[in-house]
This record gives C-alpha cells, sequence and structure tokens, in this order.
C-alpha cells in the first residue's frame, strides 16, 4: 500500500508543478499583478485555486461516483483526460514563454484571480477527466492516498505559481528565458507520459487491452 499511496503522490505532484508553471490566464494574471503591484499581489492571484476549485471537486467525485458501476463510461473518461493531458504536454513542449499584457481592471488582486480561474475551462477540464478519475482509483487504495493526492497537487500547484510571482518580481525577464522554456519541455515530456498511463487504464476499462 505505501508504493501505490507514494505512486498518487508522486502523480498529484508531477500535475500540480506542471498545471503551477503552465501558460494560461491564471498564471497571466499572476504576471501581471506581481508586474503592476508587486509580489504579493501576485502570491494573492496563485492562491484562488485553493477557494474556487473545492465545489468542482465535490461536484465531480459525487458525479464520478454514481458511475462507478459503469467501466465503459470511467474508460471513455480516461480516454478524454488522456487526450487533454496529451495536449497540455505538447503545448509545454512548444511554449516559447510568457508575455503578460497589462490588465487595468481595478479588481482586487485575489478577487481578480478568483474571477479568472471560475471562468477558465482548465479546472473543469481536469477535474472530470483526470483529477476526479484518479482521486475515486486513490480512495480505493486509502483515503489517505486521495488526500496525498489532492494536497500534492494543490502544494506544487500553488506553490509554483508563488514562486514564479517572485522570480518574475526579481526578474522581468525570467518567463522568457532559457530554464523556464526547459522546465516547461522538461514536465511536457513528463505529461505525455502520464497521458499514455491514462490512455492505457481507459482501454483497460473498455476491455480492449
Amino acid at each position: 500500500m505505501g508504493q501505490q499511496i507514494l505512486s498518487f503522490l508522486t502523480t498529484g505532484s508531477i500535475l500540480g508543478l506542471s498545471a503551477g508553471f503552465a501558460p494560461g490566464p491564471l498564471l497571466t494574471l499572476v504576471v501581471a499583478e506581481t508586474l503592476q503591484h508587486g509580489m504579493k499581489a501576485g502570491v494573492r492571484v496563485a492562491l484562488a485555486p485553493i477557494l474556487t476549485d473545492l465545489p468542482i471537486i465535490i461536484l465531480t467525485l459525487f458525479f464520478l461516483a454514481k458511475l462507478s458501476r459503469f467501466h465503459h463510461v470511467l474508460g471513455a473518461i480516461s480516454i478524454l483526460g488522456a487526450c487533454f493531458i496529451l495536449y497540455l504536454g505538447i503545448k509545454n513542449i512548444k511554449t516559447t514563454g510568457v508575455n503578460p499584457e497589462q490588465d487595468p481592471s481595478p479588481l482586487r488582486s485575489l478577487q481578480k484571480g478568483i474571477f479568472v480561474n471560475a471562468l477558465s475551462p482548465y479546472p473543469y477540464l481536469f477535474w472530470f477527466t483526470v483529477g476526479g478519475p484518479t482521486t475515486m482509483k486513490a480512495m480505493e487504495v486509502s483515503l489517505i492516498a486521495a488526500i496525498y493526492f489532492i494536497g500534492s497537487f494543490y502544494v506544487l500547484l500553488v506553490g509554483a505559481k508563488i514562486v514564479l510571482a517572485v522570480l518574475v518580481g526579481q526578474s522581468r525577464s525570467f518567463l522568457q528565458g532559457n530554464i523556464y522554456i526547459s522546465i516547461m519541455r522538461l514536465l511536457g515530456v513528463v505529461l505525455i507520459v502520464l497521458a499514455c498511463i491514462l490512455l492505457r487504464d481507459g482501454l483497460h476499462l473498455l476491455n480492449i487491452l
């Protein structure tokens, strides 16, 4: 059981780290707020997923629990998740950096982050196709495994964005530099490997493998 828990911890960490560093609406807002209002503003935006994602997680797990006996449906969802993770992996590999536009909105930083994250399709897609099914699998092992998966995902997701806010506050060129691009491309390769694992699991649930 220890190895299985470690596996979910590792998976959550990889997915969280990739999501934290990946270019997107929330990261753009983190950078823009840091450039405009300082490092603390960027950190406040980075905390938004903790406040917005809980209802998404609860609804997703409730929905998937109702489908737990329908292996073909879960298999199809797993394959969709594999396609989504594959898309993110390819997007990471192709990244050339981040160049955010200035956002003159008068909303406060945390309010902006909540608004942007709640309206972004990525949290919904992730939890329905990847996060939710993985959490259900972890719960079959133990509640601790599920907690480790979700906890490691959000620690790395939020932590990565906080680190980026600090780095951008010190050097505005970091997100267009070779270090950031190399990290993203490495994470892209790892995501593609995870996509293959999800695809295998989906095909297994569909009795194709």
